[in-house]
C-alpha cells in the first residue's frame, strides 16, 4: 500500500480538459488554507469524491489530526503549477499548545477537482523542529513574485533543486547556491550573521544518501520549485528507507537563494537517542 500511494503521489503531467488557471489553483489553494484553519471540509467545493489524503506518506482521514482540527495560522505560502495542475503550500503554527509546520503538495484532476493531498505534517520530535524559529527566519525572507524579464524557465528552476537532492548521493554535482543563499531548516537558519552575503556552501551535506521518490510542484512566476522525497536513512532506526522530507527552492537567476526543508521522523528524535537535533544546528 506505501508503495501504491507513493506512485499515486508520484504522478506527473496529466491530461487536463478543463483551463487550469492561476486563479483557479489560487482559489483551490485558499480552500485548502480554510479547511486547516477552520477543520471544516464541507467547504472545500472541488475535492474529488475519491480524494485520496496523505500524512508523511500513510493513507489517512481528512476528518481527523491537523486537517479537522481548526489550526491558528501564523504564516502560510503557495505556489501553483499550471502546466501539472498542482499547488503547493507551507504552513506554520506557533500554538505552543501544539506548534506545526507543515508542507502539502495537491493534485488537481482533468475537471478540476482535488484528487490528492499530500501532506509532510511536521511538529516536537521531527528533525530539528521549531515552528517559532521556522516562522522567524521565514519572516525575513523576501519571495515576492519574480519581475517578468527575470522569470526563468520550469526546466531550470527544476534542475536547480534536483542539483541539491542529487548532491546528496554524489559530491561532484555543482549546486547552483547563489550570495546570498540561506537555509531554512526545521528552524535552524544559515542566514542568520549576515542576511545579505551569506552562502548556502557552508559545508555540512551529507554524501551516499539517495533521495528517493520525487515529486514536484514547480512554479515560474515566484521561481520556485517544492520537491517532496524521500531522506534516505534521516531516521537512524530505519536507515535503509526515506524519511518524508520537503525542500522548498527559491531561484533567483539561475541560483539558489532560499531554501526551506521539513522532515518528518518515524520515531521522536529520528532515532538520535530520542532527543532530536539541537535548536541552531543544521546538520545536513
Amino acid at each position: 500500500m506505501k508503495h501504491q500511494n507513493l506512485a499515486l503521489a508520484s504522478m506527473a503531467t496529466t491530461t487536463i480538459t478543463f483551463n487550469c488557471t492561476r486563479t483557479y489553483l489560487s482559489e483551490t489553494m485558499a480552500r485548502y488554507v480554510d479547511l486547516i484553519a477552520t477543520g471544516q471540509h464541507d467547504r472545500f467545493e472541488n475535492l474529488a469524491y475519491n480524494m485520496i489524503y496523505l500524512e508523511n506518506n500513510k493513507t489517512a482521514s481528512i476528518l481527523q489530526g491537523p486537517s479537522a482540527y481548526g489550526l491558528t495560522i501564523a504564516a502560510n505560502r503557495s505556489i501553483l503549477d499550471t502546466t501539472q495542475c498542482k499547488t503547493f503550500t507551507e504552513l506554520i503554527v506557533t500554538d505552543p499548545k501544539h506548534p506545526y509546520v507543515i508542507h502539502t503538495q495537491m493534485s488537481l484532476d482533468d475537471e478540476g477537482n482535488v484528487n490528492l493531498i499530500d501532506s509532510l505534517i511536521t511538529d516536537n520530535g521531527d528533525w530539528a523542529f521549531n515552528a517559532t524559529g521556522y516562522y522567524y527566519w521565514n519572516s525575513r525572507e523576501n519571495w515576492d513574485p519574480i519581475p517578468e524579464p527575470q522569470r526563468l524557465s520550469r526546466e531550470t528552476i527544476k534542475a536547480a533543486g534536483d542539483a541539491y537532492a542529487d548532491r546528496f548521493n554524489n559530491v561532484t554535482v555543482q549546486v547552483p547556491f547563489g550570495t546570498p543563499c540561506a537555509r531554512l531548516e526545521g528552524g535552524a537558519y544559515t542566514g542568520r550573521g549576515n542576511l545579505t552575503a551569506n552562502s548556502c556552501i557552508i559545508g555540512g551535506l551529507p554524501e551516499h544518501v539517495p533521495m528517493v521518490n520525487r515529486r514536484y510542484v514547480v512554479d515560474e512566476v515566484m521561481g520556485v520549485v517544492d520537491i517532496f522525497l524521500g531522506f534516505t536513512g534521516l531516521d537512524r532506526t530505519r536507515n535503509t528507507e526515506g524519511a518524508p522530507d520537503s525542500h522548498l527552492f527559491r531561484v533567483e537567476g539561475e541560483k539558489i537563494r532560499y531554501i526551506h526543508t521539513v522532515s518528518a521522523c518515524f520515531v521522536d528524535g529520528c532515532g538520535m537517542n530520542g532527543t532530536g537535533i539541537p535548536p541552531g544546528v543544521v546538520g545536513r
